[in-house]
């Protein structure tokens, strides 16, 4: 049968792929699988359950939970049933969730753990739309999920679900993402099944997916990029292992040996600095043979490019020293997707030059995500780029540089928000990205800068904080950066060093590491990271050039407002939080 809506997908897996490991979670130190056929029967049952509670059609059901095998049972239930799925993340904060709440008109919620009830519980007291709360895992005093799925096995309604399931067409509304900006409220993103459906088709070229294949998965499912993933992994039948936890993943790698799996830059490049600090602890030989690799590593171009004198020692590094990176890695790794930021090419040329094969993409929740993505037909990897435009989409660029996207990925629009639709899609029904790029080769996409983060200083230069910022993030010195200087006389910085790394350079040069706090005011150690800057000078314009930097002793996060959940900075409440430093870098002139 043809797959055009989401839950279409659930007989096609039993036709075609039925396995007995369709989906895996760790369950008590131990992983447990889940066939196809369970998978379908745990759905069927819980969607004649949620029928069961008198849901009207295209009323709201969110689920705030971790990635497991509950969250996709919930989310397909909740469209065979005429539902639309709200995912929240389960770092939310109360007060954006008390506003999605209200806004979307929560009717019940799904949630994982015992905090997660406890949280929820305390922000829908005062709700007049939520009924239930029900949990995954068995928590006292609260509901668990499997009373809607008995319910559903004791009272089943399948002519109700499957009226249901007939009446929906592809371009009706699947699932409401909210987008925590960077200011204001949150936007709820309304996606069709054709969104998600078209974009999973059109990324099946990311690589050469196989049915045998495991892929893990720990991004959180609430966000487009892991769904969309999720349901391309469900269309081509390989089978999902959820990762127990962020802090699990090497040795979840290890034992699931997956073929693909889907991360963010951020945890590439911890990935890559652990790795560093490993090699440098080695003596001797071994220490001289893993940084002539490294370096090998970090001069690499596809397609031979470097000649047959390079290949050749590529050869010998990889079953030498770039094999043990393949094995913390599961051993198996066929490809890595990288997206929700930008990757350092250097990330990219050392990783594919260990055998490692790192696809970067380009999108937005708003076109459900992929616009662009490198992959593996022939010559469609390009370092630096987001790849080449998927199928069906079409990019062009407006007169400032912004890019522009038109396909069956965009979106219906915001959820109450008809003026910040029209606002995104113009009256040609194109989508205003809000990035700058440009398209190289006629190919490859490049993202340049963020629109609204491009700022003028007092001199009437535009500056591109962005581009200035992954640049400086290709020094092993460097963790965090933000370029700052909007409506100043010159460009600056505020920069959180790489601490790990730093505490290395300390050591070879006999200098004593005591706090983060004490080493950003250690003279050797702010010349030392200058110096960074100062090379990185020699390529900007003067106008663009970073004078006076600050260093600052810990990263940005989540947790403290610094960051989005998709790590974007939260530029504002960074410069609110470190106005002394500001008068510092200015109040000098």
């Amino acid at each position: 049968m043809a797959v055009t809506r989401v839950f279409d997908i659930i007989p096609q897996l039993l036709e075609k792929y039925n396995k007995p490991n369709a989906l895996a979670a760790k369950e008590n130190g131990k992983w447990v699988t889940y066939s196809t056929q369970k998978f379908a029967d745990n759905v069927t049952n819980l969607s004649y359950g949620i029928y069961n509670l008198g849901l009207n059609r295209e009323d709201k059901i969110a689920i705030i939970a971790n990635n497991r095998p509950e969250w996709n049972f919930a989310d397909f239930a909740i469209q065979q049933a005429g539902g639309v799925s709200v995912p929240i993340y389960p770092t939310i904060s109360e007060g954006d969730l008390s506003f999605i709440i209200g806004d979307a008109q929560i009717k019940y919620i799904f949630v994982s753990s015992n905090d997660l009830f406890k949280k929820v519980k305390a922000v829908v007291a005062n709700s007049q739309t939520v009924k239930e709360i029900y949990t995954f895992d068995k928590v006292d005093g609260a509901k668990h999920w499997t009373e809607l799925l008995d319910e559903g096995k004791r009272n089943p309604k399948p002519n109700e679900i499957a009226a249901i399931k007939n009446s929906i067409q592809p371009n009706h509304l699947l699932t409401i993402l909210y987008t925590s900006g960077t200011t204001g409220n949150p936007k709820g993103v309304m996606l069709s099944h054709d969104n998600l459906i078209s974009n999973s088709i059109a990324s099946q070229t990311l690589c050469p997916f196989q049915p045998d294949w495991k892929a893990l998965s720990f991004l959180p499912l609430n966000h487009v990029y892991e769904r969309m993933l999720s349901t391309l992994y469900f269309f081509r039948g390989i089978s999902i292992y959820y990762a127990e936890n962020m802090d699990a993943i090497g040795a979840n790698l290890k034992e699931v040996k997956p073929e693909v799996f889907s991360t963010v830059p951020r945890l590439l490049e911890k990935v890559y600095d652990k790795i560093i600090a490993t090699g440098a602890q080695q003596k001797g030989i071994k220490k001289k043979l893993f940084f002539w690799a490294l370096n090998l590593g970090l001069r690499y171009e596809l397609n031979g490019a470097n000649g047959w004198w390079y290949e050749f020692q590529l050869k010998i590094a990889r079953k030498l020293v770039f094999i043990k990176w393949r094995e913390a890695l599961g051993g198996n790794i066929v490809a890595v997707v990288s997206g929700g930021a930008a990757l350092q090419p250097r990330l990219s040329r050392v990783f594919n030059a260990a055998g490692i094969t790192v696809l970067e993409g380009y999108g937005l929740t708003e076109t459900s995500p992929v616009i662009a993505v490198n992959n593996f037909q022939p010559n469609s990897i390009r370092f630096g780029t987001v790849g080449t435009i998927i199928d069906k989409v079409t990019v062009k660029f407006a007169d400032d540089g912004e890019i522009l996207v038109k396909g069956p990925n965009v979106m219906l629009g915001y959820y109450n928000r008809p003026d910040a639709t029209a606002e995104a899609i113009d009256s040609e029904g194109w989508f205003h990205t809000g990035d700058i790029g440009v398209l190289e080769d006629n190919r490859f996409l490049k993202i340049t800068d963020r629109k609204k983060e491009i700022f003028k200083t007092s001199g009437g230069k535009y500056i591109a904080p962005v581009m200035i910022e992954n640049k400086l993030k290709e020094s092993s010195f460097i963790e965090q950066v933000m370029v700052i200087g909007e409506n100043e006389k010159y460009a600056s910085a505020f920069i959180v060093p790489s601490f790990s790394y730093l505490k290395e350079w300390c050591a070879l040069h006999n200098i004593k590491y005591t706090t983060n706090e004490e080493m950003i005011k250690n003279e050797d150690v702010k010349k030392r990271i200058v110096l960074e800057v100062e090379n990185l000078n020699e390529e900007l314009a003067q106008y663009e050039k970073i004078k006076r930097p600050e260093l600052l002793p810990r990263e940005w996060s989540i947790d403290k407002n610094e960051m989005t959940p998709k790590l974007s900075l939260k530029r504002k409440v960074i410069m609110a939080a470190n106005k002394d430093l500001i008068e510092k870098i200015y109040g000098a002139e």
